[in-house]
């Protein structure tokens, strides 16, 4: 997809609304916040807010994140709305604002999302995050070290800090150009990365203890029921990066976390090593997301879950050891 010229597309703009996805992670908070920074420092005529949940007490050392709007509140008209990590489905209380706006603007790497939502779309599936496309897009004469530090932020939390196959030379090139800014990297991975509460570890525990192999060993799930998030009072960013460490377990290509929202309502987390394409199982179920991490949402028993979900992996294990 040819590059978009950013600063043309919002340079009458006086009102410029940013958001991202329901339950902004590194990649969508990293993203919209340099966007900010960015356009704060290249279009100083423009009024610009960031739309978003709540985002976790770890991105706080992200410069102004503190502005950011959780209550979707906008005055005025909306010149340029700018989605960034997602469809306009995914973008929750922020969808009225999209559909408002004069003009809106797409940035996306999912490849659910591959012909873009927008007036304006720059949507190229199969890059490392939607963080490295902002970075495609700055006029680096704007650049500066709090810019930089936003956007690594965003790159080391798609690539599970440079470990997943979606990391490509690119990727790597940009992030040491990113870090000859200055700011201290290594914190930044030990605090939004290693460093875990003690409700974070018990969940963890938890979900690792009760877990379940089934396939022969190459998949594992693990839920966590609403009791029991109850009981920790524990918040959704608690549940981050479980998935990942059932994933890395010997032998297992596939790995599922639920977590119960509801009544027979379940968030599901999807992660693959080598062969299974979550994001086609995440699609089945109305979900999306990436070859090798994607996420839906379903309804049933935890028993009928993951019936459905492993009758779509065992396709897909079928498929591969029959071309073997």
């Amino acid at each position: 997809m040819e590059k978009i010229q950013l600063l043309e597309e919002c340079k009458e703009a006086e009102n410029i609304v940013i958001s991202g996805h329901i339950r902004p992670d590194g990649d969508c908070i990293g993203s919209c916040m340099a966007m900010y920074l960015y356009l704060q420092k290249a279009l100083p005529q423009a009024k610009i807010k960031v739309c978003l949940e709540q985002p976790a007490d770890i991105f706080g050392c992200i410069k102004d994140i503190d502005k950011i709007d959780s209550t979707f509140t906008v005055e005025g008209e909306i010149d340029v709305f700018i989605a960034l990590d997602c469809e306009k489905s995914r973008l929750g209380s922020a969808e009225e604002l999209f559909a408002s706006a004069g003009k809106r603007i797409n940035i996306d790497h999912h490849v659910s999302n591959e012909r873009g939502c927008g007036d304006v779309n720059y949507v190229i599936p199969g890059i490392s995050s939607t963080s490295e496309l902002v970075y495609d897009l700055i006029e680096k004469r704007y650049m500066d070290e709090e810019i930089a530090k936003a956007i690594y932020i965003g790159i080391v939390h798609d690539t599970g800090i440079f470990k997943y196959s979606n990391t490509s030379p690119k990727t790597l090139r940009i992030a040491a150009e990113l870090i000859e800014y200055g700011f201290d990297f290594p914190t930044i991975i030990d605090e939004t990365f290693y460093e875990k509460t003690y409700t974070q570890n018990q969940l963890l525990g938890r979900a690792l203890l009760e877990s379940i192999m089934f396939m022969n060993g190459k998949c594992i799930v693990s839920v966590i029921n609403k009791k029991t998030l109850d009981f920790y009072n524990a918040k959704t960013e608690d549940l981050e990066g479980i998935v990942n460490q059932l994933r890395i377990i010997k032998g297992v290509e596939c790995a599922i976390f639920m977590y119960e929202t509801g009544n027979l309502e379940y968030k599901v987390s999807l992660r693959s090593c080598k062969y299974v394409d979550v994001s086609k199982v995440a699609a089945y179920f109305g979900g999306g997301g990436h070859v090798r991490a994607a996420g839906c949402s379903m309804n049933g028993t935890f028993y009928d879950v993951i019936n459905n979900i492993s009758g779509q992996i065992e396709l897909q294990m079928k498929e591969y050891k029959e071309k073997d």
